[in-house]
């Protein structure tokens, strides 16, 4: 998928709870990063995690959802593919019908049309019928939704008590990881 090493992972954030899981995509990946935030997430990891400063200094490159010049909005730029986590249901709705209205949906766009790897942290509950039809509808276009719902065979051994939020991201984490081509440190093999 990346023969001479060059591909980047892009990261992009939109306005839904669970921002943490991002910064844990951008601190494990094997590939250098390139980070997309809406304000609205930028609001969100404030609220949950701390600085959005943080998020910054993790990433190789970031760009503001509005440039569409930035190098994301275009097919012809390498990656190894894309996950918006958390992605709103809102950010869903503007994928499946096709709107490319800003960097995030844009840089989705490209990976669909390119047949890249496009993951949806889809983060909201419950779902409505419009919510189901819109995750039907970007599927059959090529991405994968993979609601923000960690491996939670993964805290075998240890009491609900002793997990953290920490713990479940990142076991997530790596999940998402795990579809782009990076093995997972640890399997249900080695648990169960």
């Amino acid at each position: 998928m990346d023969p001479d090493g060059s591909a980047r992972l892009i990261v992009a954030m939109t306005g839904a709870s669970g921002v943490y899981a991002a910064r844990l995509l951008l601190a494990k990946s094997p590939w250098p990063t390139m980070l997309i935030a809406s304000p609205w997430a930028r609001e969100i990891y404030q609220q949950e995690v701390g600085p959005f400063e943080e998020m910054v200094q993790a990433a190789g490159e970031v760009y503001e959802p509005h440039d569409m010049a930035a190098p994301p909005s275009s097919g012809s730029v390498a990656t190894v593919g894309m996950a918006i986590v958390p992605c709103s249901s809102n950010t869903l709705g503007q994928i499946a019908s096709g709107l490319a209205d800003n960097l995030i949906t844009r840089a989705a766009h490209c990976h669909l049309k390119e047949r890249r790897p496009l993951i949806l942290g889809l983060r909201e509950t419950p779902l409505t019928a419009i919510d189901l039809d819109n995750a039907v509808r970007v599927a059959g276009a090529g991405a994968v939704v993979m609601p923000m719902s960690p491996p939670f065979y993964m805290a075998k051994g240890r009491t609900p008590r002793e997990i953290t939020l920490h713990d479940l991201l990142d076991a997530y984490a790596d999940r998402v990881l795990a579809l782009l081509g990076r093995p997972m440190p640890i399997t249900w093999e080695d648990v169960r």
